[in-house]
């Protein structure tokens, strides 16, 4: 059989209640506070914002390594094999444009 609690000692329970019970009543209005939901809000956008940054940077990043790497070695030495065939073919792809430009 459970021992009588005092009545001291339920009053000392019902006050540790009530203290608990107005810190969580407490934490809920900071929770479901406008300024709260829209800094949260906020938040979460500018962290999706800085994810797709960071992501669109490493993807430019290594697009620009992979041609780089077609045009210069990797001690940096320029590769003329892949450079002047570019490069031919820009002067006649220039070259074209401007003859059609001449004839309009």
């Amino acid at each position: 059989m459970p021992e009588a609690r005092t009545p001291a000692q339920i009053e000392a329970d019902i006050t540790r209640r009530r203290e608990q019970l107005a810190a969580t009543l407490d934490e809920i209005a900071v929770r479901v506070h406008p300024k709260t939901i829209a800094d949260d809000a906020k938040a979460k956008a500018a962290a999706a914002v800085d994810r797709t940054a960071g992501r669109a940077y490493v993807a430019v990043n290594r697009a620009l390594t992979s041609a780089r790497a077609q045009f210069v070695t990797e001690e940096g030495a320029p590769r003329m094999e892949r450079i002047v065939p570019v490069a031919l073919v820009t002067v006649a792809a220039a070259g074209l444009w401007v003859a059609t430009a001449r004839r309009r």
